[in-house]
């Protein structure tokens, strides 16, 4: 196709190579790929250039004309050819997930408490079961077989404009106990390795609102190592008999047995009383190291995933606020037990710095408990009946309804306290010197 005589295969100079490239290069972007095979061939064996580098010469697009420059003080001013753009418009993939499902996304994201997105992918489509039996949403089958089918990664993306993040700082109020620690076992987090649910974690939940002076109300948490089924009980404060009463309150609703209770260092659990009900009761009394919170990781995550995150660190001292309180508290643990998912670290391995993680498949506490081999088929079956008749919509109304509740409680409360002041210091004169 390209021949060569003895004339060509002379050696070119270097504006007869410039030359041949700006002729050969529009019809080799032109030609097929079998035709530029041979071009770049016949190029090479003519310029004796590089192979990569004659291919890359040709592909080139030609530099815009110069059409003339002027001279502005020091600078130049070139003017060029302006070309027009030959490339081709790129079409652009069709959305799979549109706003039809990003509106349900969002939707039910906000109803599941705005967890995250493996947690949710995992029971997304129980939860759209759920609602939909209740009426709460309706969706089109397109829409639902979407929904079952995405992914964490696209739920992250869907849900990114809607999120906010929040930081909430507390602080601690725990007091240490009697020399009785001597007589209680300790455990760390490492020492979890019961397969059976009835072992939990205890702590005590400060509602001081920042200010720790006279009593104030506290929220008892536990959390089964096991299923991660939490329960919560508000107490009065922090004195053995009301934290006593709220463990007792607390392992009646209970759907298993308490077998294991593990607290911190406190005065409020480290006490005779505590340890001479384990004793009769045949329950295994723990407790963790002193100023190590990681110990009791299982319920310190809940206190603020769940406790903080509810009902937040505004001082809560009154019984009224006792009450809503703990009515708020028996909707969410129908909420969390039975429609959170929670996911349990399977392996945890170094690699120099970096730390790999490995979870378990997300399920809720109630899944786990129905997978559990040491519940019985009457407990199994009371749960299934309580799971049949709930809406994770409506407790999430009612929910909110209480959190409205104590607001406004705390607020007249405040706005009374400061009346009260005012009151005590109208009579005052104020003399300058």
């Amino acid at each position: 196709m390209f021949p060569l005589n003895k004339e060509t295969t002379m050696t070119l100079t270097m504006n007869e190579r410039r030359s041949i490239t700006k002729e050969t290069r529009a019809k080799y972007q032109k030609a097929t790929k079998k035709q530029k095979m041979e071009m770049l061939n016949w190029f090479v064996e003519l310029t004796k250039y590089n192979r990569c580098y004659a291919a890359r010469i040709l592909r080139a697009r030609e530099k815009a004309r110069v059409l003339g420059s002027i001279k502005v003080g020091r600078e130049r001013i070139v003017f060029v050819e302006r070309k027009k753009n030959k490339h081709k418009t790129k079409i652009r993939r069709q959305r799979v997930y549109g706003d039809e499902v990003a509106s349900a996304l969002k939707k039910i994201w906000a109803i599941c408490d705005g967890i995250c997105s493996k947690r949710l992918a995992a029971v997304l489509s129980e939860i759209i079961r759920v609602l939909e039996n209740f009426g709460e949403i309706e969706l089109s089958a397109i829409v639902r077989e979407k929904l079952a089918h995405i992914s964490p990664s696209t739920i992250d993306r869907l849900l990114a404009p809607v999120r906010k993040k929040y930081e909430l700082k507390g602080r601690h109020s725990t007091k240490p106990g009697s020399m009785l620690k001597s007589q209680i076992a300790v455990r760390t987090f490492s020492d979890w390795n019961e397969e059976r649910p009835g072992f939990m974690e205890f702590d005590l939940v400060s509602h001081d609102g920042g200010n720790p002076r006279g009593d104030f109300i506290q929220t008892l948490s536990g959390v089964d190592v096991c299923s991660g089924w939490m329960e919560n009980e508000a107490v009065k404060n922090k004195a053995q008999r009301w934290v006593f009463g709220g463990l007792e309150g607390i392992r009646g609703r209970l759907p298993f047995d308490l077998l294991g209770i593990d607290s911190d260092n406190g005065s409020e659990f480290i006490n005779d009383h505590l340890l001479r009900y384990c004793d009769i009761e045949e329950i295994t009394f723990t407790r963790s190291r002193p100023y190590r919170k990681n110990d009791s990781c299982y319920v310190e995550q809940k206190n603020y995933s769940v406790v903080r995150r509810t009902v937040g660190y505004q001082r809560y001292d009154t019984d009224e606020e006792l009450e809503t309180l703990n009515e708020l508290y028996g909707y969410l643990r129908l909420y969390t037990n039975f429609f959170l998912p929670v996911m349990k670290m399977k392996e945890k391995t170094r690699v120099g710095s970096k730390v790999k993680k490995i979870y378990d498949e997300p399920k809720t506490p109630y899944q786990r408990l129905l997978d559990s081999d040491f519940i019985s088929k009457t407990r199994k079956q009371k749960l299934m009946d309580i799971y049949v008749k709930l809406n994770p919509a409506e407790l999430k109304r009612q929910i909110s309804r209480l959190q409205d509740k104590l607001l406004k409680l705390n607020l007249l409360k405040e706005e009374k306290r400061r009346k009260e002041v005012r009151d005590n210091t109208k009579d005052f004169e104020y003399i300058s010197s």
